[in-house]
């Protein structure tokens, strides 16, 4: 029973004038199976077709490269010129040794007075600052303790105190000078020819 009903499926399948081992289900085609022969055609064409590469005359191409090393060569030669800049350039009227200072010599008193006043002096500056720091985180403890009792008391007066006092800006402060003011100078005013010099950069002509 199992074998006629194996050879009724294989009669089914494969018709009995086709070749030997062909089924009628390999020789369907549809739109949805592709035959064998079609195959490379599915495959995407990523290449690139080849360029075809431009002949360049040679005697045209080494005219470029001559002029090319042309340009390098003049480049070369011409160096670039700098703007001057009279800051760095002394006067020459300012190079006579006859307009030179002479250095003072101190006597050793003079010298040991000097050098001990210094010292004073780095020590008075030194405590000056100390005292101000002890001073400054003082009234800054002081015054986070009265916020803190500020802040159980009223909350809404804690919030007025630590806003920014803009009243305070822009702060002007001027130091020390190295020698002390003149009382009542009146500085010139007046008008000024302006001499300061110009210069323009020279581009290279190619």
């Amino acid at each position: 029973m199992a074998a006629a009903a194996l050879l009724c499926v294989a009669r089914l399948l494969c018709p009995p004038s086709g070749l030997p081992g062909t089924c009628r289900a390999q020789t369907r085609h549809t739109h949805q199976r592709a035959s064998l022969l079609s195959f490379w055609e599915l495959i995407p064409m990523r290449a690139e077709p080849l360029r075809k590469k431009k002949k360049v005359d040679p005697k045209k191409d080494q005219a470029a490269k001559d002029r090319l090393k042309k340009r390098i060569r003049k480049l070369e030669k011409a160096s670039q010129e700098l703007i001057p800049i009279e800051d760095f350039i002394t006067p020459l009227r300012l190079l006579d040794k006859s307009r030179q200072r002479s250095q003072v010599e101190l006597s050793l008193e003079e010298s040991e007075r000097r050098a001990l006043l210094l010292k004073k002096w780095s020590l008075y500056k030194q405590q000056e600052h100390e005292m101000e720091r002890d001073t400054i985180r003082t009234m800054v403890e002081a015054q986070q303790e009265a916020l803190q009792e500020l802040k159980l008391e009223s909350p809404e007066l804690y919030t007025e105190a630590i806003k920014r006092d803009y009243s305070l800006f822009p702060f002007e402060k001027e130091g020390p000078y190295y020698t002390p003011p003149i009382y009542n100078y009146q500085p010139p005013e007046g008008r000024y020819n302006d001499i300061t010099k110009v210069y323009t950069q020279v581009e290279l002509k190619r």
